[in-house]
């Protein structure tokens, strides 16, 4: 067997008919195939087709592995879920040829890095206006810009399940929804803004004029439906112009997936049950969503310490820093605490999800 027929046996024949992954699962894993062979590629000089299998040792993964992170400038969490896909590869090629058995050993012994537990990046509502406020609706692009914005904060939807959107599956009227399809082929149904509907409305309306036609919700200029990464492209751009505006997004990776960290984390702060934003959020386990309610909560502790106090003192604000003792300092530093060089980060507005 050739490796090109392998690899196109992992997908069609593993991957796609036997395991029924998602397409956009299977698209991340054909990404890290692809970046592993062009890497592998440029390595030995040779062309994919001449590529064997044995070339893919596991000193050539780990040298790939540092590459993702020295060169392509990825975080661990990218490498990491580069790795998986790499093992699962290698696995159903194990499966295939026992000769490869060994191979595979040594494959499946790299291990992951492990990750700092950060919180997932989120917007505060004025953010979010500003980013609203960019384009000009009086254009079919911007219509569409300002009608993928709203719908992506009212839903909180994954950008791929935003991209296969069609026309059939928003519902507009007293009770507007939209329907997405998430991971596994799931389908869950969110309920609308009236300001979602409306935008979504003069979108259709304005590309009407147009002459645009099309069944897909979302299309670009070449009135071919939008993809996860036209998409994401797009959300950045605009978030870049709001930064003129509003200085806090300067330098922020905005993407659609922080749009939907955003919709999370303020139903939360609305108080709304966690129960109900995992469903709202498609999450298949409630410890993904519980990720917020830590958030939540150091967000409210920060606006707190602005508040005065009910014996009417100042509001308890971090105090201006002093040059501590020399030991205290070492203490300090060797318990891993960081010095304060700024004091408390802007309190975040509330907003209500419909």
């Amino acid at each position: 067997m050739t490796f090109s027929y392998i690899v196109s046996a992992f997908f069609t024949s593993y991957l796609a008919a036997e395991r029924g992954l998602a397409p956009n699962t299977i698209a991340s894993y054909s990404d890290a195939m692809k970046l592993l062979i062009d890497f592998a590629c440029r390595r030995f000089g040779v062309e994919p087709e001449k590529l064997s299998v044995e070339q893919l040792d596991r000193d050539l993964i780990v040298e790939f592995l540092d590459h993702l992170e020295g060169s392509r400038g990825n975080a661990v969490a990218t490498r990491n879920q580069r790795l998986a896909a790499i093992k699962t590869f290698f696995h159903f090629l194990a499966g295939k040829v026992p000769a490869l058995l060994h191979l595979n050993a040594t494959v499946q012994a790299i291990r992951e890095k492990r990750t700092d537990h950060e919180p997932p990046p989120s917007l505060t509502v004025a953010e979010v206006n500003a980013i609203l406020a960019v384009p000009d609706i009086g254009t079919v692009l911007g219509a569409r810009d300002n009608a993928l914005l709203q719908l992506l904060y009212n839903s909180g939807a994954r950008v791929q399940e935003v991209a296969g959107l069609r026309l059939a599956h928003v519902r507009c009227g007293a009770a507007a929804t939209v329907k997405l399809t998430g991971k596994g082929g799931k389908t869950r149904v969110i309920p609308l803004w009236p300001q979602t509907v409306a935008a979504i409305d003069h979108y259709l309306t304005v590309r009407q004029r147009a002459g645009i036609v099309s069944d897909h919700l979302f299309v670009n200029i070449q009135a071919q439906p939008m993809t996860r990464f036209g998409i994401g492209r797009r959300v950045g751009e605009l978030a870049q112009k709001a930064a003129r505006t509003c200085p806090s997004l300067c330098g922020r990776s905005v993407t659609p997936h922080v749009f939907r960290h955003t919709t999370a984390l303020h139903l939360i702060e609305c108080g709304i049950d966690i129960v109900l934003v995992k469903d709202w959020l498609g999450h298949a386990d409630l410890k993904t969503t519980s990720t917020y309610l830590e958030v939540s909560i150091r967000r409210k502790r920060e606006a707190l310490r602005k508040v005065p106090p009910p014996d009417g003192g100042e509001p308890a604000e971090l105090p201006q820093w002093k040059q501590p003792g020399l030991m205290a300092f070492l203490s300090r530093l060797s318990r891993g605490v960081m010095l304060p060089t700024t004091r408390g980060q802007p309190q975040s507005p509330s907003t209500r999800i419909a």
